[in-house]
């Protein structure tokens, strides 16, 4: 009962010595991951993880859940004050059950949602046809323009005119560039209809600062608060207080039983960090590394979707420089040198999204190892150069050298390392 977890399970923690090794090492660009601070997985591995807690503060069905409702107040209290809205539930496991909750809230099975399409940037939750969403409501998609390959928000009021959704979403998985939010309130007010903005992404963006709040013109705004906001995986759900008590029914009973007080717990310590000075200052770089990573891949001949980037991360449209290389093998190739990004379809793609004609690369996770600027050219060198000799096993084998190497400078946790094995 009491015996370390290496005396328990060797074979599990070789994997995480592993892992970690991996995380040290290698350049992680894919734009939806980050690292949890110390302190967030400190809490989130603690001996909050052994109680249920069904329902909300003061209505519980446990007993035993005093010191439960003070750790979920607390995070509800402080994401309300990160965020300057009404009403958090902060109960949500995770992004796709944030949204799930949200339409289950507001809407009735068959009701019209208009909502970008996934192969344009969208998220699989916003509709698409595999998803739940795609099977229980009836989907109509934007995307963006074929020429500057921005969102067309005269074509949005078009499609918002035509189909009288009762709920539009805005948000994406793979959008470089900014949402003018009131924008968005003018077209769903034109027609009745809610606004949900889902900022998974850029949540850590627009709590320093460095992204244009949903908040003041969205009915419901939806966050993982993971990625840029660096926190534990899981989610949350914020409203307009009118909205509150459907928000909460839908969340619980309606989609999940107990919720997690262990990562509640980690979310409102996440939330603490994101009200700090320096979280601005992480943000705003961001930003800074993303725009000179963007850069310096156009100047060494990669096209980028919609000309570059606003946010945190940025698509390399591969067919521009090679023709017969997809997403899948730029991707593979790359980590073959130490660099992890994703494949991704690129709008108005001819291959395959398990194919894809191109990546999407990020920021965030480099930026919290604390490199600036002058990395991101080097990485972009790395990118070129690797998929210029991508057939040349030694040449790839000599850059996963020097990103090692680069990767050192900046170590992930200089103060934690996964579990060791007893000598």
């Amino acid at each position: 009962m009491n015996k370390l977890l290496s005396e328990v399970d060797p074979q599990i923690v070789k994997i995480a010595q592993k892992d970690l090794a991996r995380q040290q090492n290698a350049l992680m660009l894919i734009p939806s991951e980050n690292y949890a601070s110390r302190a967030v997985m400190e809490i989130q591995g603690s001996i909050l993880a052994n109680k249920y807690a069904e329902g909300y503060p003061g209505e519980r069905y446990y007993n035993g859940c005093e010191f439960m409702d003070e750790v979920e107040s607390l995070a509800i209290e402080r994401a309300k004050a990160l965020f300057d809205v009404e009403c958090v539930n902060v109960q949500p496991h995770a992004g796709t059950q944030a949204n799930m909750a949200v339409y289950y809230a507001l809407l009735e099975p068959g009701d019209t949602i208009l909502s970008m399409s996934l192969s344009h940037g969208g998220h699989l939750s916003h509709g698409d046809a595999v998803n739940f969403s795609g099977r229980y409501y009836n989907v109509v998609t934007y995307g963006v323009n074929a020429e500057t390959e921005r969102i067309d928000m005269d074509e949005v009021s078009r499609l918002a005119q035509q189909h009288r959704p009762k709920l539009i979403v805005v948000g994406a998985t793979a959008y470089p560039r900014q949402f003018d939010f009131a924008e968005w309130r003018r077209v769903a007010d034109s027609i009745g209809a809610y606004l949900l903005a889902d900022i998974a992404h850029i949540a850590g963006l627009v709590a320093g600062g460095a992204h244009p709040s949903p908040v003041p013109y969205s009915d419901v705004v939806t966050t993982t608060t993971h990625k840029t906001l660096r926190g534990p995986r899981g989610a949350i759900v914020m409203c307009k207080a009118e909205h509150a008590a459907k928000i909460d029914r839908a969340v619980f009973p309606g989609l999940q039983g107990g919720p997690f007080l262990h990562t509640i717990a980690a979310k409102a310590v996440a939330f603490k960090e994101a009200s700090e000075p320096a979280f601005k200052a992480y943000q705003a770089q961001i930003v800074k590394n993303a725009a000179a990573l963007a850069a310096r891949l156009t100047q060494n001949g990669f096209r980028l979707v919609s000309g570059g980037t606003e946010n945190h991360l940025m698509l390399v449209d591969l067919t521009s420089k090679y023709e017969k290389l997809s997403g899948r093998q730029a991707a593979d190739h790359l980590e073959d040198a130490g660099i992890i990004v994703n494949k991704n379809s690129i709008p108005f793609d001819k291959r395959k999204p398990r194919t894809t004609s191109g990546i999407r690369l990020g920021t965030p996770m480099i930026t919290t190892r604390g490199m600036k600027e002058e990395q991101m050219h080097l990485i972009a060198d790395f990118i070129a150069e690797t998929l210029e000799n991508r057939q040349k096993t030694a040449i790839k084998r000599r850059i996963r050298e020097k990103v090692a190497e680069l990767c050192t400078q900046f170590p992930i946790y200089g103060y934690l390392s996964a579990p060791k094995l007893p000598e």
